[in-house]
């Protein structure tokens, strides 16, 4: 294919090719030229003009494809257009020769169809410059249709509409004549034609004025005949051609030229005459319609309807929004008069009146639905009202009237029911659209919304009543503050007018629609409304048969309420159920002999209404059944099956019932049966066994003997169909925005689809699908599919013998019918068998031996050969259920043979598609193909078929069935591939275009392959890449179909071939076709541009939007799609298209396009996508609302920018989104938070504004989010203050991201202020609505979360600015104080659950928040005062502020406190297992309702740890001590505190000790703590895991609780052991050093706790007897620690835990291992060592915990896991610091050599001894490590070394081996070349040298003092070059001077002799001092001081000295006196001293 890339044609590998293979190459070389020629320069085209023409004008002559001419005649157009035009006219007449050609044989065909292409295409894209060619060119492009046949006459329209296309008003001398013959071709045989007739007319109407002025008529006449016995497509077409006809007539200027005599102008009133009459009388046209109205017979046919139907839609569509505006009453007016009684005949029987109403409902949610927006649409449903007030008052005077005629009123009565109807379903649609944003529609009392459908509910019809009803759930969905109050209204008027027949049906009908409203509600109903509305319907029953007037209605109306009440679910039905199943039981009578006697007493009357209340008791047995399943237990289920046999044995009865009384029962009786069958398919069928025969019996007979003539397959059959063989069955069955009145076309003549008054029950049902009304069928269809499916179940539950009898059973009813009955037998038999197959295979069950086999097999093979090609299609995968169910390989063979056979014989079309398709299901459900025999038969056997060019049906089937066998066979298929996907190409290049549905499955065969193929296509091999270039090819043969859903599947073939291999595929290409496609009129093919995209921007968001921008920059052709891209990107199109599409998986599709779009660009094209957002957000807000609040403390910056946006809301250029749909908006408030969260993974400069300023300047590109703070804060709270709740929520999430992310942002202009600071009164501003009285109460809670976010952020330090938001705070609790008394009646109980407990955790929260700033500030307190005074006032601020908002919340702790231990004592109650639950109290807890206890729950789990926090420390604050005197009485509707928590009063004291109440606080914190940490949750959220540790620590921070877990061992091990498994469980390091804290201040108890013990013993036994005191602490006198009881034992494995994670190497068993290389370090994070650090406090603290002998028993533990983590981390680090872990662990042996146990006599040897072997341990560390010197730190281990020497008593150090050793080292260190180590020893040395006890220090000093001395006099000669070797002599002076002070009184004098001439030589004189560096002053100076602090002391020797030496003393007084002079510089440089030497005092604190 490579050699077809050239700009001429390859002759020569052309002529190599085979005859396929040359259309092939031939398709690959115009496609290549296609792209070539326009970016090829004028020069080279001219140059090979000519050879190019005379190769492509052959190629005419060469029968090209379709696809082949269409690109062949482009290629032309554009080599003309391009090049020289001069031999163009012998082209055209070379094209018109061929069309002139007499040859009519069918291979000459193609050549005459490409001519006829070309020319349309040249003159479309030459268009005038041919000059006046085109009158010839027409003529006989219009002569050679005469004759032609429909391909021909095809081509001839799309050429003629391109014709037109390019010549544009040149072309008027023929539009006459072309407009002849596209009215012939508007009514062909072909659907294809008409379509093609229906876009050249429509090209035509632009410039012939005369279709849309003076032969209008005619022209609407014409259309409305062409859309009789059209299809699908061509209603689409030719309704777009006349609703843009008559919208161009009614907009239309009329020009001067045309004012002719006969011109009429025309009015919308006109249109809509013109319309109405297509809609109302079909085609029969205006004149000879009258005679058949008159006599009665003509009726509409359906598709007329439809078409005229999708007409009015265009119409007003392309009119356009404003225009529906402006004239909706008339628009309106005349819609709904289409249903009414002006015109009767359209309405005259049920069917055409359900469907009339469908089309009806269909214009109005197109329109008001589609197009208005949602201001536009609140108008609109306000003149809806209107209409049905208008109405009422007719229905009012026609019931009222009590004179001679009410008779004709009645009618008028019933008639008018219609209009109501549609006009009730369309309110009622708006406001479920409109949601919580049509508010103000229903406050708007002028309107009288409400009043007017509540008004309705008593019309004397029964589909007004239901209407109503659903017009009223629609209003409670939508509004769900309005439930409770509809509901309380309709019971009330329900109990009031109970003797009215119309009030008892319409209020129950109201009731059971708002009851099915509340699972919408998350916000729910009170509780208590079920048990009102249960009593009512109790009471409708028992008075039925009171009143033999409206027993009927009120049997139903009872029934009906109980059965709604079941969709409450569980909770609410568990308090009726015994009620509700003594009504069932007494229903029927209870033994066969009642039944016996029922029948010989009642009248058909008495009959209707046991039957309808029988049938209305099943329903709510159903609703039960299937709403709360939760609740069927073992004992409900058996009391439940009493009446079933009664209720079967009426079922019997039925047919004899029904001969005795006549026709009036035929309903009741259908609707029995249907109610029965649904129940018993619900039911376990255990249940009912004993009654299957007489079940069945019934069942077959419905199944073989209907009632109903009607052939019910399209609704019964596509369930049972495969989705993908769905497809075959054309766009009827596929899902299309026309779907809704489509569906009629479907169901034949005598139905017209469902309708909600063929079953009031499915009013309370779930929605299918969006808020499109329930469409139940009439009882004579529901019966068979109830009835199908309970075959299906009762099948695969009977005998063997008994199926067998069932199917013969079956089989013979259906030989013994005949013509459509025998189909309409046959149809529901396959249905129900096939339904009971699926039902085995899901219950893996047999379906028995070979007779079963045999009449299954006789069964499935006659409907495979039905003419009913939905049935064949159904057959086919009920032969696949088969061949599972039987799964035995030799049966499905036998199968397979079979339609082998019949495939080999047969040529009628119905076997071949059938068998064709039987052969591709047949291994669906078996796992794939797995024999290559079969799978060559099949091959060959399709391949055969698909080659049928006489019949596409028998292609299509064969080509679908072939793409299921690729499918199924999976990698054996590979040998196949090659030829299959040539076949592919063949039928693709060659299959006319007018057959789509052969296209669509050439389509599924490219796209299995692709899949087959799967990543193997990445290859490079030849053959590999020819397969590729095939499938790409193919692709782009698909893509230029002009049928939608064939483009849809080339589009999911790229999907699939860029998912495979993304380099081949041009994605400039696939975006550009994606954009072009993005508003097609088809629903799939928008679906799958939608989710290739989805795919793409996974991988390459950046580079789909560039191209997307790029193509619409370049595109020269007309592109315009309705979505802007030019301005807003892909993104704003993919946001606008969101806004208008309805279908929700498309919907949900551009959402996750446009996520995944965000999460890759967002941070590059910042500005990009907040402008985005915030177009969609403040298209809808008030401005000048917004405007007012932002500019209060906005510099005048920002205030320009206010303007500005003021003023370009009025300029429609600067408003992308006119007002969007509320959903949107959320979505876009959505898309905010989530930009938000994808900076904050950039990186900090988006949060930093000092930082981002800087880089903008650096780069102007770069974008940061914090330089748009001002659009977040506006964007949150346009959302905050919106009319729409969901966006109120949205909106309140958004600020509370921003307030928590940018709180600390500094402000750089006022240092100590914050950034969000200038934008409080906006956050106010967008809190305050939220606590309104009637906002509801989740806004409240989520503003709730901001306030506290907001108050505890710390942005406001101003406590009068704070005020506001804590205000909204304190008024909550005001609310929450009054208790359940004032609680809000409009929601369930459960809600205010939810706003109290956000009320309590908001407070907690600002509480935590205070008390920690006290903290932190007490902190800082104390380091401020070290701080000089300039930084006195921004200190004083900061106190101010922390201990200010402590202030704010102290005045309501009391209240506070009180509530929160109340919710802490609820939360406690709730989190009991199940099985206490009979403990729990029986009125609920204090915040929560024991009915509404599910529901409340999730409230509490979502705040109980922050209030849990805030208790603990509360109650440190008291320290425990506090108790309030009025503790019992609380002004709370219970007293709450946890005194009431276990036993009633009589068995407790009235009064509770202090002490009681303390400890009951204590258990219940500590209770749920623990019971939390036990086993938190994996989704347990980690804030609630730390704030349960923080209140832990709180609560152990005082000493009264400690004393409570110190003194109780078991509670401490326990706590320890939960806290060791969360270690475990957790790996965040929050958490576990959050752990380690509190593991510190258990063992810290326990320590106060033996402390005490010991105190208190010595003092009882005094003194005296003190070797007889028993041993307090761990371990007693035996030193044995028990696992499990003992707490130091906890403690070590917890540490032990800790270690062991974050050094490995510490555990012995792992060091023995290969995996763990010893010596080598780790470098642990710094998490880590926090741990470590945290872990080693621990270990040090154990021993004080134990008894001496216990001391002694876990001594050696932790000295080995000190000195462990020494070893492994001290590694040396650049600046010499020491490392966390090693200063703890140093630290911790600091602590531990230190314990008054090493001294205590019971254990002083034992510890000696241990405490020696450690210190050998260290000293083995250092020989240890041979060749990994280099990264050791001998710094530590001398330091260890040192704090062994100073810490321990002496005899551990001085044993001479030990202290031979540890002088060694020192010798060693003291020799290092490193001045940072010299002078680390030197400081060691300095303590070891100042030991009080003269054995310890007088070995060191002979050892070491000799060498530092004489490092000192060699330092006389090499002066120090840096600071660090300055340090190390100083550090020598030092330790010198410190040697002089501890020497013995008569060596002192010689050191002193010794010392100073070495400081003497240090000292510089005035000459030297100027020239010398920094390093020699300092030591000159420091020399200086120490001689100034020597002299005075030992004045004697220096005196002698000096007059000893003469030099020295010279060298001394020059020195003092050049001291003195410079003394100033002196002092700076003294204070720079100290600090050196403080920092060393800091790092060797631990000595």
């Amino acid at each position: 294919m490579e050699l077809a890339h050239s700009l001429l044609l390859n002759e020569e590998a052309y002529n190599q090719l085979g005859e396929f293979q040359k259309a092939e190459f031939i398709f690959a070389w115009l496609q290549f030229l296609e792209k070539l020629l326009p970016v090829t320069s004028r020069a080279d085209i001219r140059e090979n003009q000519k050879k190019l023409v005379e190769q492509l004008t052959s190629l005419l002559n060469n029968s090209p494809g379709p696809p082949t001419r269409r690109l062949l005649a482009k290629n032309l157009a554009v080599l003309y257009s391009t090049g020289d035009t001069f031999s163009v006219y012998q082209t055209i007449d070379k094209c018109n020769e061929l069309i002139r050609s007499k040859d009519d044989s069918p291979s000459y065909l193609p050549t005459k169809l490409a001519a006829v292409v070309c020319l349309g295409y040249l003159y479309k894209r030459l268009g005038r410059i041919l000059g006046n060619s085109f009158t010839d060119t027409v003529g006989n492009v219009l002569k050679a249709m005469k004759n032609a046949e429909s391909q021909g006459r095809y081509e001839i329209m799309l050429s003629l509409q391109n014709i037109l296309n390019g010549l544009g008003a040149a072309a008027i001398p023929c539009h006459r004549d072309i407009y002849k013959a596209a009215r012939s071709c508007l009514t062909d045989r072909s659907m294809a034609v008409r379509c093609a007739a229906a876009k050249c007319l429509l090209e035509l109407q632009n410039e012939a004025v005369f279709m849309w002025s003076t032969d209008l008529d005619s022209v609407v006449t014409l259309c409305f005949k062409s859309f009789e016995g059209s299809n699908y497509d061509v209603r689409l077409a030719v309704s777009k051609l006349l609703g843009t006809i008559l919208a161009r007539a009614l907009t239309s200027k009329q020009t001067t030229a045309s004012t002719k005599h006969n011109f009429r102008r025309i009015s919308l009133e006109d249109v809509m005459e013109l319309l109405g009459t297509g809609f109302l009388r079909g085609s029969c046209g205006f004149l000879r319609a009258s005679g058949d109205m008159l006599k009665g017979t003509s009726s509409v046919s359906r598709d007329v309807r439809v078409g005229v139907t999708q007409a009015y839609v265009v119409f007003v569509s392309t009119l356009g929004a404003q225009w529906l505006e402006r004239n909706f009453s008339a628009f309106l007016s005349h819609i709904l008069d289409l249903v009414s009684q002006s015109h009767p005949k359209a309405i005259q029987s049920p069917t055409d009146a359900i469907g009339c109403r469908r089309c009806v409902s269909f214009i109005l949610r197109a329109t008001v639905g589609g197009l208005l927006e949602e201001k536009a649409q609140i108008a609109a449903a306000k003149e809806i009202c209107q209409a049905i007030w208008k109405l009422k008052k007719v229905v009012d005077a026609a019931m009222s009237d009590g004179n001679l005629e009410t008779k004709i009123n009645t009618t008028d009565v019933t008639v008018s029911q219609h209009v109501l109807v549609c006009a009730l379903q369309e309110l009622g649609s708006l406001i479920h659209g409109l949601g919580t944003t049509a508010a103000p529609l229903l406050q708007d009392s002028s309107a009288g919304v409400l009043e007017a459908v509540i008004s309705v509910i008593l019309h004397p019809s029964i589909s007004v009543r239901l209407t109503a009803a659903w017009c009223l759930r629609c209003i409670a969905v939508a509004l769900p503050s309005y439930v409770s109050l509809l509901l309380d209204r309709c019971i009330e008027r329900l109990s009031a007018l109970k003797s009215c027949p119309e009030a008892v049906t319409g209020y129950s009908f109201a009731v059971a629609a708002l009851l099915g409203a509340v699972k919408h509600c998350p916000l729910g109903i009170p509780h208590g409304k079920g048990k009102v509305i249960m009593t009512v319907a109790e009471d409708l029953l028992c008075c039925a048969s009171q009143n033999s007037r409206i027993s009927l209605q009120r049997m139903q109306a009872g029934w009906l309420l109980i059965a709604a009440l079941m969709t409450l679910g569980p909770a609410v039905v568990q308090h009726h159920l015994p009620r509700m199943l003594l009504l069932w039981k007494c229903i029927f009578p209870s033994s066969p002999k009642d039944l016996e006697t029922e029948k010989t007493r009642g009248d058909s009357f008495t009959w209707q209404v046991t039957l309808e209340g029988r049938a209305g008791a099943l329903s709510a047995i159903k609703s039960f059944v299937s709403h709360c399943a939760g609740l069927l237990t073992d004992e409900v289920v058996q009391r439940l099956l009493p009446p079933l046999p009664s209720a079967v044995d009426l079922l019997t009865q039925l047919s004899s019932i029904y001969k005795s009384y006549g026709n009036s029962l035929k309903t009741p009786s259908t609707v029995y049966r249907h109610k029965l069958y649904e129940l018993l398919a619900v039911l376990p069928p255990k249940a009912y066994e004993g009654n299957f025969s007489a079940v069945l019996k019934e069942l077959v007979t419905d199944l073989t003997v209907p009632d109903s003539q009607i052939d019910a397959s399209t609704f019964l059959l596509p369930p049972l169909c495969h989705e993908n063989d769905r497809l075959l069955l054309g766009p009827l069955l596929q899902e299309t925005d026309h779907r809704f009145i489509e569906e009629q076309l479907l169901l034949g003549n005598s139905i017209a689809g469902g309708s909600l008054e063929y079953d009031p029950y499915s009013i309370y049902e779930k929605f299918v699908k969006g808020d499109s009304l329930p469409k139940p069928l009439p009882p004579a269809l529901s019966v068979i599919s109830a009835a199908t499916r309970l075959f299906g179940v009762m099948f695969s539950h009977i005998t063997e013998s008994h199926r067998l009898q069932v199917l013969e059973q079956l089989l013979n009813s259906i030989k013994q019918t005949k013509g459509s009955r025998q189909q309409i037998v046959q149809l529901h038999v396959v249905s129900a068998f096939s339904t009971s197959l699926k039902h085995l295979a899901n219950c893996k069950g047999s379906l028995g031996s070979e007779e079963v086999r045999r009449s299954a097999l006789m069964l499935v093979m006659g409907a495979l050969e039905s003419s009913n090609p939905l049935l064949r299609c159904a057959a086919a995968e009920c032969l696949a259920r088969l061949a599972q169910v039987v799964s035995d390989s030799a049966f499905t063979a036998g199968l397979a043979q079979l339609s082998f056979d019949k495939l080999k014989s047969a040529r009628d079309v119905v076997s071949r598609t059938g068998h064709s398709l039987a052969l591709g299901c047949l291994y669906r459900y078996l796992g794939g193909i797995g024999s290559t025999q079969h799978l060559n038969a099949c091959v060959g056997i399709l391949y055969t078929l698909s080659q049928d060019s006489t019949s596409p049906d028998v292609q299509a089937w064969a080509l679908h069935s072939l793409s299921l066998i690729v499918d199924l066979a999976g990698p054996l298929y590979h040998v196949h591939v090659e030829p299959t996907l040539s076949l592919v190409l063949m039928l693709l290049l060659s299959v006319p275009p007018a057959y789509a549905e052969v296209h669509q499955s050439l389509g599924r065969c490219l796209n299995t392959l692709i899949t087959t193929l799967g990543p193997e296509l990445q290859g490079s091999s030849t053959i590999v890449s020819a397969l590729r270039t095939s499938c790409l090819l193919g692709c782009a043969v698909m893509q230029d179909n002009p049928d939608c859903l064939v483009q849809a599947q080339a589009i999911s073939c790229l999907q699939q071939l860029h998912m495979f291999a993304p380099r081949h595929v041009n994605l400039s290409n696939l975006v550009t076709c994606l954009c072009m496609n993005l508003c097609s009129s088809y629903l799939l093919l928008r679906r799958a541009v939608v989710a290739c995209l989805r795919q793409l921007v996974q991988r390459e968001a950046a580079e789909v939007s560039e191209y997307a921008v790029a193509l619409v920059k370049e595109s020269k052709e007309d592109f315009t799609p309705d979505v802007n891209i030019r301005e807003i990107g892909l993104e704003g199109a993919l946001l606008g298209l969101l806004d208008k599409e309805l279908d929700p998986r498309l919907c949900q599709d551009i959402k996750e396009t446009l996520t995944h779009m965000l999460t890759s660009m967002a941070v590059e094209k910042l500005s990009f996508w907040l402008k985005l957002c915030k177009d969609v957000l403040a298209a809808s807000a008030d401005f000048n609302t917004v405007a007012s609040i932002d500019t209060t403390q906005e510099e005048e910056t920002a205030k320009v920018d206010d303007i500005s946006v003021l003023t370009s809301d009025n300029d429609d250029r600067f408003h992308p989104f006119r007002n969007p749909r509320w959903s949107t908006r959320v979505f876009a408030a959505e898309c905010v938070c989530k930009i938000i969260s994808q900076c904050e993974n950039a990186g900090s400069a988006h949060f930093d504004i000092t930082l981002a300023q800087e880089r903008k300047q650096r780069d102007s590109r770069d974008d940061f989010l914090v330089l748009h703070l001002a659009d977040l804060v506006r964007m949150a709270f346009i959302a905050a203050t919106d009319h729409s709740d969901q966006l109120r929520l949205s909106g309140l999430q958004t600020l509370q991201t921003v307030v928590r992310k940018f709180a600390a942002v500094p402000e750089p202009e006022f240092p100590g202020h914050v950034i969000l600071e200038q934008y409080q009164a906006n956050v106010g501003a967008a809190l305050r609505p939220a606590f309104a009285p009637e906002t509801p109460p989740d806004v409240t809670a989520k503003a709730c979360q901001v306030c506290s976010a907001w108050i505890a952020s710390g942005v406001v330090s101003d406590l009068n600015d704070l005020r506001r938001v804590h205000q909204l705070l304190v008024s909550s609790l005001l609310k929450v104080q009054a208790g359940k008394e004032a609680q809000n009646h409009q929601y369930n109980e459960s809600t205010s659950t939810m706003e109290v407990l956000a009320v309590l955790k908001a407070w907690a929260e600002v509480y935590i928040v205070a008390v920690e700033k006290q903290k932190n500030q007490s902190d800082t307190h104390k380091q401020c005062l070290k701080l000089e005074n300039s930084s006195e006032e921004s200190y004083r601020d900061i106190t101010f502020s922390a201990s200010g908002l402590l202030d704010l919340v102290q005045a309501d702790l009391g209240t506070l406190s009180k509530l929160w231990l109340a919710a802490l004592q609820d939360f406690a109650l709730l989190t009991l297992p199940p099985e206490y639950a009979s403990q729990l109290p029986a009125e609920g807890g204090t915040f929560y309702t024991a009915e509404t206890i599910e529901n409340a729950r999730p409230h509490y789990y979502n705040s109980w740890a922050l209030i849990l926090y805030a208790t603990a420390l509360w109650l440190t604050s008291t320290g425990f001590i506090v108790v309030d005197p009025d503790e019992g009485v609380t002004n709370l509707s219970r007293p709450v505190t946890p005194t009431t928590m276990c036993q009633d009063s009589s068995t407790r004291p009235l009064v509770k000790s202090p002490e009681d109440v303390n400890t009951d606080r204590f258990h219940l914190i500590l209770g749920i703590s623990v019971e939390f940490l036990c086993s938190p949750r994996s989704d347990a959220a980690m804030e609630n895991i730390i704030a349960c540790l923080h209140a832990l620590q709180a609560l152990f921070d005082v000493p009264w609780p400690r004393s409570k877990i110190g003194g109780d061992q078991e509670l401490g091990v326990e706590l320890l052991n939960v806290l060791h498994r969360l270690i475990l469980t957790r790996e965040s390091p929050d958490i576990q050093l959050a752990a380690l804290e509190v593991v510190r201040l258990i063992l810290f108890a326990a320590q106060e706790h033996v402390k005490e013990k010991r105190r208190s013993a010595e003092v009882d036994d005094g003194a005296a007897e003190k070797e007889t005191l028993p041993e307090f602490g761990e371990g007693k006198d035996t030193g044995g620690l028990v696992p499990g009881k003992s707490l130091v034992f906890a403690t070590l494995e917890l540490c032990v835990c800790i270690l062991v994670r974050q050094l490995p190497q510490l555990n012995p068993k792992l060091t023995c291992s290969p995996a763990v290389q010893p010596g080598k370090h780790l470098l642990l994070s710094e998490d880590g060592s926090r741990l470590v650090a945290a872990a080693l406090v621990i270990l040090s603290d154990i021993p004080a915990v134990c008894s001496p002998e216990g001391s002694v028993s876990v001594l050696p533990t932790i000295l080995y896991l000190i000195i462990g983590v020494l070893k492994q981390t001290a590694v040396k680090l650049q600046d010499g610091r020491l490392r966390l872990t090693v200063a703890a662990s140093l630290q911790a042996l600091k602590g531990l050599l230190s314990s008054p146990m090493a001294r205590a006599e019971k254990s002083q040897n034992a510890w000696t001894d241990l405490l020696r072997s450690a210190l050998v341990t260290v000293l083995d560390c250092w020989d240890q490590v041979d060749g990994l010197l280099q990264e050791f730190d001998e710094v530590s281990l001398l330091t260890a070394i040192t704090v062994f020497v100073m810490s321990t008593s002496p005899e551990v150090t001085t044993v001479e081996c030990l202290q031979k050793r540890c002088i060694e080292k020192f010798k060693i260190t003291l020799d290092s070349k490193d001045p940072l180590v010299q002078c680390k020893c030197y400081q060691l040395l300095h303590s070891i040298f100042q030991h009080p006890n003269k054995t310890v220090s007088y070995p060191y000093i002979h050892s070491l003092a000799p060498s530092v001395v004489g490092k000192l006099q060699e330092t006389e000669k090499a002066k120090p070059e840096n600071a660090a070797e300055l340090q190390v002599i100083q550090e020598g002076i030092k330790v010198v001077t410190a040697l002089t002070a501890a020497a013995e009184e008569q060596h002192r004098a010689h050191l002193v002799a010794c010392f100073l001439p070495i400081l003497i030589s240090f000292l510089l004189d005035e000459n030297a001092l100027v020239s010398a560096t920094i390093s020699a002053k300092s030591l000159h100076e420091f020399a200086l001081q120490t001689l100034m602090q020597i002299g005075p002391q030992y004045s004697s020797v220096f005196k002698k000295l000096m007059a000893s030496s003469p030099t020295m003393k010279a060298r001394l007084e020059s020195a003092v006196k050049g001291n003195q002079e410079g003394i100033k510089v002196k002092t700076t440089k003294h204070a720079k001293n100290p600090g050196k030497s403080s920092s060393i005092q800091l790092k060797t604190n631990f000595l």
